[in-house]
């Protein structure tokens, strides 16, 4: 049978992943938004998406491969009655791709992701769990100096303990430089010991606050 696009269309029974045999893509349910040659590029619906398994979506992120559709035979799709809208499957897709950015960066990814995951505000996850795990004081090196602020790019600060929190700086911290105080985001600082119980926390957040 013919596909239109924006057709709603469903896999087959029998059908696998053709990017990993061990995943069956029986059911699964989206929208034609491309064809060419008997071959039909499909976006997964919401439905769908929210129930992709947590293993396949990772495999695609690691291999650089889309988890949110596929190209597949007409051969292996149906017709189908649409269940939902391209706006909702578009919003799922978002509040997807927000969290699995990171599933694709070995350990240091999984270990973002666990700070991150279900969160409504992201940097208060990541206040809460800085909060949890830091040892204070720490010696740091400040990597990035700020606008207007006295300290430069390769100063040695002791860090305090935290400030607040806010959308623009991130966490902030109490720091100091001799008898000099100051207020300066964590995200411009790296721990000078690399073996401390610190470094590996406040370098996890260092690369989410510089890629979210």
């Amino acid at each position: 049978m013919p596909f239109e696009i924006d057709d709603s269309v469903k896999v087959k029974e029998g059908v696998m992943c053709p990017d990993n045999d061990s995943v069956s893509m029986a059911g699964w349910q989206g929208r034609v938004f491309e064809i060419d040659d008997g071959i039909v590029g499909i976006s997964w619906d919401s439905i769908t998406l929210k129930q992709l398994p947590h293993e396949y979506i990772k495999q695609c992120e690691e291999k650089g491969l889309s988890w949110s559709g596929l190209c597949l035979s007409v051969d292996e799709i149906e017709p189908a009655l649409p269940r939902d809208s391209e706006e909702i499957a578009w919003e799922v897709r978002k509040n997807i791709e927000s969290t699995t950015l990171w599933l694709g960066d070995g350990e240091e990814g999984e270990r973002i992701l666990k700070v991150i995951a279900d969160a409504e505000d992201e940097i208060e996850a990541w206040n809460d769990h800085l909060t949890q795990v830091l040892i204070f004081p720490f010696d740091a090196e400040v990597s990035d100096p700020q606008d207007r602020s006295p300290l430069k790019c390769g100063d040695h600060v002791q860090v305090k303990g935290f400030a607040e929190a806010d959308d623009l700086y991130g966490v902030l911290v109490n720091v100091s430089r001799g008898r000099e105080r100051f207020v300066f985001p964590l995200c411009d600082l790296t721990v000078l010991d690399k073996k401390s119980p610190n470094y590996r926390p406040v370098k996890d957040y260092c690369v989410w606050f510089a890629n979210r």
